[in-house]
């Protein structure tokens, strides 16, 4: 059983991956979408291990789908949020070069949709409220994931989660790409933090496609719409969560305190409504989305 990552404390300033202008503060609407993509790609950014390290006691990890293997993609139990019993899922993507490996980069096979849904139907079951956090650039595209039904497998979560008969909080925590994040991301709320992005392909996946040019990917993540300000404008998500100034990779400490201000907030209102209600709203949430009208 892997093992969570002990609660992550604030490090030094680091430079970014891809270095941001230091005149872009963090938290200013002068940051472009291909800035923020930088930040929720930062090698130090805390991650779904991290989250559930800090705000998660006596967390207790599931493994296997019952059918073929563990997918260590997805971090997948239960533990107690606020002294209150919950369900985690979180995709993990890993730090350095040998987790990241084995986590495969948080791309989660079919195995890992049906872990994860075995689990949200357990706390659906115990009336456990469901935590995710979602963090992927996809769904793992290969030949194997695709001869044992990932798109059966996605396509299952995303039905099943509407008849969840408990809270569901989403979070986008990294990287929230296509199918990949939506197998996982049917929640009653669903929240992102700040420098986090959410869309069908990354800038590089998008620019390699449409102009045949990496070196176009920061125009393609303008075009795409990607961050959290853009995706919450469109309706999709409910919620951006502050993230510490100059992001979460500087402060981890203070990322995740803010996300459990997010949380604590959403469940205690999501919780006083009747479970009907709750499944009713969640259907209504999503059928919502992409409405248009014939002129």
């Amino acid at each position: 059983m892997a093992k969570i990552r002990k609660p992550v404390e604030a490090k030094p300033p680091a430079k970014l991956a891809r270095p941001v202008k230091a005149a872009k503060p963090a938290g200013s609407s002068a940051l472009s979408a291909w800035d923020r993509y930088q930040l929720a790609s930062h090698k130090d950014r805390p991650r779904a291990g991290d989250y559930i390290a800090g705000l998660i006691t006596e967390f207790s990890e599931l493994a296997g789908d019952r059918a073929f293997r563990d997918d260590a993609a997805v971090i997948c139990g239960m533990g107690r949020f606020d002294d209150r019993p919950v369900v985690v899922v979180g995709q993990e993507m890993g730090k350095e070069a040998a987790e990241r490996a084995r986590r495969n980069f948080g791309m989660m096979h079919p195995e890992g949709y049906r872990k994860a849904l075995r689990v949200m139907n357990l706390g659906s079951r115990f009336n456990m409220p469901i935590l995710i956090f979602i963090d992927t650039k996809g769904a793992f595209p290969g030949a194997g994931a695709e001869e044992r039904g990932q798109a059966e497998a996605i396509a299952r979560s995303i039905r099943d989660m509407f008849k969840l008969r408990v809270p569901v909080i989403v979070t986008i925590i990294g990287a929230g790409a296509s199918g990949g994040a939506l197998g996982i991301g049917l929640g009653d709320r669903v929240l992102m933090m700040e420098n986090s992005w959410y869309n069908v392909i990354s800038p590089e996946g998008c620019a390699a496609i449409l102009y045949k040019d990496n070196a176009m990917a920061p125009k393609a993540a303008e075009q795409l719409r990607l961050t959290a300000e853009e995706v919450l404008r469109q309706g999709v998500i409910d919620e951006i969560v502050p993230e510490p100034n100059g992001g979460a990779h500087l402060d981890p400490r203070g990322a995740i305190e803010s996300l459990r201000e997010a949380l604590r907030r959403n469940l205690t209102k999501l919780s006083k409504l009747e479970r009907d209600a709750l499944i009713e709203a969640r259907f209504g949430k999503f059928r919502g989305m992409g409405v248009y009208t014939e002129a």
